[in-house]
């Protein structure tokens, strides 16, 4: 790939064998990330430098989940629900992902950019402490907000813009001290949570299917300003690409370029180091939905 004279560059966190595991019929087809992966090497506006991530330590886990979660999630015996499968070695590709988000961490820390951003399946945001469901079997975000905190980052904030209520990050960090989370998602919809705020750290933006984008961006403006009144140390960002009005499984209105908006506004409103996570996404756009997000939380046209 030519590099250009306005490239920016980005790490990005990914390993193909996280596509390894599926279902017949079930709209988590980690495949659209094998897309994504090829689209961004073929873009020409983004040096990324491709790190293959490593498998999460359990004491690093043990931050958000109780052990007996963590040792069924590695030998599950059944499905944990009718959305979250017992995918064989699905205990590893879930490790592997909470791992990705770690090594992401590790490079916005010490990168110029301050920035990294884990293009991995599964997602975490629905995973509760000691429940998986909604595809999610880690909470990775949580793990790598609380991870950043044993590390030194005193103040974390945490921002979920994916179309579904990050219940899971909000359930592992509920009243921590020191963490901010804020989750614009829509309402009604799976999974039926963040009808309002809670506790004194957790700020929640339900918002009605079929909303203008428009209306839609302010939301996540509210949400991106919650967290920047904070003023956090580090910032985890829980990015999910389903409010897209093509996206199977949501009805909301969002076009690609409105997440390139979403990428500008995140940018223009974090100068610390940020962790962007894959979540939702259900689309054979997701490609383009990613890249358009990456160009806007760069500065690159």
């Amino acid at each position: 790939m030519a590099k250009t004279l306005n490239q920016v560059k980005l790490s990005v966190i990914y390993d193909e064998k996280c596509a390894q595991y599926h279902r017949d019929g079930h709209p988590e087809r980690p495949q659209r990330v094998l897309g994504t992966s090829k689209y961004l090497r073929e873009q020409n506006k983004i040096e990324i430098e491709w790190i293959k991530p490593e498998l999460s330590k359990t004491e690093n886990l043990l931050l958000a989940h109780t052990e007996s979660h963590i040792k069924n999630v590695d030998k599950p015996e059944r499905d944990f629900d009718g959305d979250t499968a017992a995918h064989p070695g699905i205990g590893e590709h879930a490790r592997r992902s909470a791992g990705a988000a770690i090594n992401a961490l590790e490079k916005a820390i010490e990168s110029d950019s301050k920035k990294a951003f884990s293009l991995m399946r599964p997602p975490g945001h629905h995973c509760n402490p000691n429940q998986a469901m909604g595809f999610c079997y880690f909470s990775n975000a949580a793990v790598v907000a609380l991870l950043a905190q044993k590390l030194g980052h005193t103040k974390i904030g945490i921002l979920d813009f994916d179309v579904h209520h990050g219940n899971g990050t909000e359930a592992v960090v509920l009243n921590k001290p020191n963490i901010r989370f804020a989750s614009t998602h829509q309402s009604p919809c799976y999974p039926g949570t963040g009808l309002k705020n809670e506790g004194d750290n957790c700020f929640n933006f339900p918002i009605k299917p079929n909303t203008p984008a428009k209306k839609y961006l302010e939301y996540v403006q509210q949400a991106t300003d919650i967290i920047k009144d904070y003023k956090p140390d580090l910032v985890v960002i829980s990015a999910g690409f389903d409010a897209y009005k093509h996206d199977p499984i949501a009805s909301e209105l969002l076009d690609t370029e409105d997440f390139k908006e979403i990428g500008k506004m995140i940018r223009s409103s974090f100068k610390q180091p940020s962790v962007g996570i894959l979540e939702g996404g259900y689309s054979d756009d997701l490609p383009m939905l990613v890249d358009a997000f990456l160009r806007g939380w760069l500065s690159v046209d």
